[in-house]
């Protein structure tokens, strides 16, 4: 795998409270005891890092949530304090640049989401269970982490808590060990992720299997959502399917999907899961584009992450233009006739929203979405089928499990396509005006007319 540089030693311009803590955290092990009438957590944390300088203090990201006890390499630091959301350490010991060393935090209390410019975002309480959302900056609402978008590492999770629930987290589970009336649930993962789609997810629900192999994918639903859930998501491995064709591999071993018995405002996306509320799952597929979205996430969002969240449009983008792709292969509209639709619904909205940095507030707007798609239809038209999609199955396979970038992207699609399209991807990535789309290429049906007519 080739893959942008490791996180930068500069905090993420979108979410300044996130400096680096000196660390290049390479594995995170949890180990979390969760008692869900009481909404309490009693946790240990085990940070696996390089130091990424000589270090003499260290900080992780970790908020409302109470440290009784660090240990560095096993032994007690000079000292630790919690502020302003960020645990900071002082070594007992320093620690050369590139030297390896283990942070052991325990830490306890009543997790909550945090709540910023997008929300409430992080561990959150259900009627019966637990939901974790942690887009952009929930992570550190749950465990100390370096909470930035490129700061991707790998993840051993154990959950355990009250029989009855199921438990899902990101990676696969390894163990499931009943004791008494509680369970124990240990996941691995390791392809490295981001802390933000790291995920704990508890609930009364029942496992379904909807496919095997090559791509093995379940719906953990609450059992009175059985019928509408084996109908809306029936058509996910033929989604699969598709966007292998046009992606790449699927970069994970599995794919799972959790309905929550409560309603959710929007899916989410986490490492190797997506997560619905139950008014997603209506039994007549009505948000089946939101189904297809979510699953192109695994390739772009998850495997590849933008490495700063100005370049957000990298995980939006795509996942929109998955939804015409596969609204196209399923018999409904032409993905061009959709982007000229959202095209024309654009120009009539403010034209202030440049998408290639559209500031920390703009993260989330629609207009970022359907301009991001606009983007890849415009470079689909310019390019081909045959060349564009060698582009998207050559950004997958190249930063597979990496960062990246608008710039790797822009060179990416130079590099495979041998075409000029900067120009294009300036005009609609870093200008706020629209651009109108390029002429649509005739189909060889009216190409062949043309010349009969000719």
């Amino acid at each position: 795998m080739s893959a942008a540089p490791g996180p930068a030693e500069a905090p993420d311009p979108y979410l300044p409270d996130r400096v680096p803590g000196g660390l290049h955290v390479t594995r995170y092990e949890l180990e979390l005891d969760y008692r869900v009438a009481t909404n309490r957590l009693d946790a240990v944390a085990r940070v696996h890092a390089v130091a990424a300088g000589d270090l003499e203090r260290l900080s992780l990201d970790l908020v409302g949530l109470k440290v009784s006890r660090v240990l560095v390499d096993g032994h007690r630091p000079a000292r630790f304090a919690q502020r302003d959301g960020r645990l900071e350490v002082r070594l007992a010991r320093p620690v050369a640049a590139g030297g390896a060393l283990v942070v052991e935090v325990q830490y306890a209390g009543q997790p909550g989401p945090r709540r910023g410019p997008w929300g409430e975002v992080g561990w959150e309480e259900l009627t019966d269970g637990v939901i974790v959302a942690g887009q952009p900056d929930g992570a550190p609402s749950w465990f100390p982490c370096d909470d930035r978008p490129g700061a991707k590492a790998a993840y051993r999770i154990v959950v355990t808590t009250e029989a009855g629930y199921e438990v899902v987290c990101n990676g696969r589970l390894v163990s499931r060990r009943a004791r008494s009336s509680r369970v124990t649930w240990e996941f691995v993962q390791d392809e490295p992720t981001a802390p933000y789609l790291a995920t704990v997810q508890v609930g009364r629900y029942e496992r379904t299997a909807l496919a095997d192999g090559p791509v093995p994918q379940d719906v953990v639903a609450p059992p009175r959502l059985r019928a509408q859930q084996a109908h809306d998501f029936a058509r996910q491995p033929a989604m699969v399917e598709l966007f292998v064709d046009r992606f790449g591999p699927y970069p994970f071993p599995r794919y799972d999907v959790v309905v929550t018995d409560d309603p959710l405002e929007i899916p989410l996306e986490a490492h190797g899961l997506s997560v619905f509320g139950a008014n997603h799952v209506d039994g007549h597929r009505g948000t089946e584009r939101l189904v297809a979205h979510e699953l192109a996430h695994q390739w772009f969002g998850n495997s590849l992450t933008a490495a700063t969240w100005r370049d957000i449009w990298l995980h939006e983008g795509f996942a929109a233009y998955a939804e015409w792709l596969w609204e196209e292969h399923a018999g409904g509209r032409s993905a061009d006739a959709i982007a000229r639709t959202a095209r024309t619904r654009l120009a009539a909205l403010p034209q202030d929203l440049v998408i290639g940095d559209p500031g920390r507030e703009s993260m989330f707007d629609d207009r970022l979405y359907k301009r991001g798609a606009l983007t890849l239809h415009a470079l689909r038209i310019s390019l081909g089928d045959d060349d564009f999609f060698g582009v998207l199955r050559e950004w997958t396979a190249r930063y597979r499990h990496g960062s990246v970038t608008t710039e790797l992207f822009a060179a990416c699609v130079a590099e495979v396509s041998g075409r000029d399209v900067g120009r294009l991807l300036h005009q609609w990535l870093a200008e706020p005006a629209l651009p109108a789309l390029p002429a649509a290429p005739r189909g060889r049906v009216a190409r062949a007319v043309d010349r009969l007519l000719g």
